[in-house]
């Protein structure tokens, strides 16, 4: 049986490690906001001197007091994401479309295992995917359009297997559409492809036959053979 003692010290040990994780949290928020441009202050509340970041505005948090979800978009921010935006280890919504964001998206992103919605869109960000976006296993939508990526899709992100919806139209990409991601849309896992306008090659025919399992796929038109 569990003391009085006891259980007032596991309380106060578990009080001690959410002050940490928020402490760990909010100096994450604010090395990202020290990076930004911010010229209609959206991120005037992300104060580091105080403790909580759940008290700051566009900031969601769940009962024991950790980022959940982050929603910048269309703020007109600019700038680019930093690495330790991997230290919010329980983020599930990172909403940061339509500003003028830029430069690569860090390797460290793929650290972030409960994203659930990744908005890039409208944005200027450039470079390649990192391969470690592949190990976002509990990612729903990932919306990429509109920017300047280059290079080819990973491979890795046929491990995406909770993804619905994917949007990469409007880029700079090229190459093969990998055969993991055409998986995923045979297997009936995605339920919206966006590819367009971009250089691929080749172009995605599901062989999915289910009714229960439709892929919307849409893509840049290929001359006949």
């Amino acid at each position: 049986m569990v003391s009085f003692r006891d259980l007032v010290f596991f309380l106060s040990l578990a009080s001690s490690i959410a002050a940490v994780l928020c402490n760990s949290e909010g100096d994450a928020l604010a090395a990202w906001k020290a990076e930004l441009v911010d010229p209609n202050n959206v991120l005037q509340s992300w104060d580091p001197s105080l403790v909580n970041p759940c008290t700051w505005f566009h900031v969601t948090c769940n009962i024991n007091n950790t980022v959940t979800r982050v929603d910048l978009g269309n703020a007109s921010l600019s700038g680019p994401l930093v690495p330790r935006l991997a230290n919010l280890p329980h983020l599930q919504f990172l909403m940061i479309n339509d500003n003028n964001l830029s430069g690569v998206i860090p390797k460290e992103i793929g650290l972030l295992s409960n994203l659930r919605s990744l908005f890039l869109s409208k944005n200027k960000f450039s470079g390649s995917l990192p391969p470690s976006l592949g190990n976002l296993s509990s990612l729903v939508f990932f919306e990429a359009h509109d920017n300047s990526f280059s290079g080819i899709i990973p491979a890795s992100f046929g491990a995406l297997t909770s993804l619905k919806n994917l949007r990469l139209d409007n880029n700079n990409f090229s190459g093969n559409i990998p055969f993991t991601l055409l998986q995923l849309v045979n297997f009936g896992n995605l339920q919206l492809l966006n590819v367009s306008l971009n250089s691929f090659m080749g172009s995605v025919r599901p062989t999915n036959s289910s009714e229960m399992a439709v892929t919307t796929i849409i893509q840049d038109p290929k001359a006949p053979n």
